[in-house]
């Protein structure tokens, strides 16, 4: 596959937003991109063949890391990067310009998506948050996010990160979700999802918020539009409403999640 590099820049928000981005979101960002380039290939088509489970499970001892680790802890390509030292007493704003920076365009771009089909503030919360505790870990991450989040947001933004995980796995076209080719690539074209995520499922889909979840499977986006550029003060009112900020900082705080937050601040400590 050639790749454009103008489209390419142009599909993280130009030039500026790419040049913010670290060696790793560059490259999860090249990823992305080259998908969507394959999926509409497949689309128009070419008869683009999707990787069974097999053949994806086979790559795993040809890599030197795992799928599943976070993005500041590991380069795609190449030495990861050194950080930018964070406040001594960082807000959820500094996490997202010092350290979310390989997931927050995809997050903004979501976000943004959902303020355009009017959805709640606790919507648009969850929409901008769902996805970037993959920058501390991937596998899971919807647990691991509603727990990051939880002692900071609505009781229903929580409830959505941590269960658009399950749900993203199963198409609801009466709710506008249809499933996802870029799972077909990443997956495999015969993945089932595991038991306790069909057994999560269907808790969700008999529970009175299945909905809150399911909104942000409809409101994600599974590539990066080009056309598009979010910025970040466009949701500060929100999470100005809707996220308690501690005073001491996030990490400082004694919260039971204040380490998940402490991992993120100092990713390169040895022990």
């Amino acid at each position: 596959m050639t790749l454009d590099r103008r489209a390419f820049i142009a599909s993280v928000g130009g030039a500026g937003a790419f040049a913010l981005l670290g060696p790793s979101g560059k490259a999860d960002a090249l990823e992305v991109y080259q998908q969507q380039r394959l999926n509409e290939a497949a689309g128009t088509g070419t008869g683009r063949k999707f990787p069974t489970v097999a053949e994806i499970e086979a790559q795993i001892d040809k890599s030197p890391t795992r799928k599943g680790v976070g993005n500041l802890f590991a380069a795609r390509t190449g030495n990861v990067a050194r950080l930018a030292p964070m406040p001594e007493k960082p807000t959820l704003m500094d996490f997202f310009k010092l350290r979310f920076m390989a997931t927050s365009n995809h997050v903004l771009q979501s976000a943004n998506r959902a303020v355009k089909n009017d959805m709640s503030e606790e919507i648009v919360l969850a929409c901008l948050l769902h996805d970037v505790v993959q920058d501390l870990i991937k596998v899971d991450h919807g647990w691991w996010g509603a727990q990051l989040f939880e002692p900071y947001v609505p009781e229903k933004t929580a409830f959505a990160i941590r269960y658009h995980q399950a749900l993203r796995f199963y198409a609801d076209p009466p709710n506008g979700y249809v499933y996802p080719d870029l799972y077909r690539a990443m997956f495999g074209e015969d993945y089932r999802p595991e038991p306790y995520i069909e057994a999560t499922y269907q808790m969700v889909r008999k529970h009175k918020w299945y909905l809150e979840p399911r909104m942000v499977t409809v409101n994600d986006l599974y590539a990066f539009d080009p056309n598009t550029h979010v910025d970040l003060q466009q949701f500060t009112d929100v999470i100005g409403r809707h996220f308690k900020q501690p005073k001491e900082g996030l990490g400082f705080d004694g919260s039971p999640v204040a380490h998940m937050w402490r991992s993120l601040i100092r990713p390169d400590a040895p022990l």
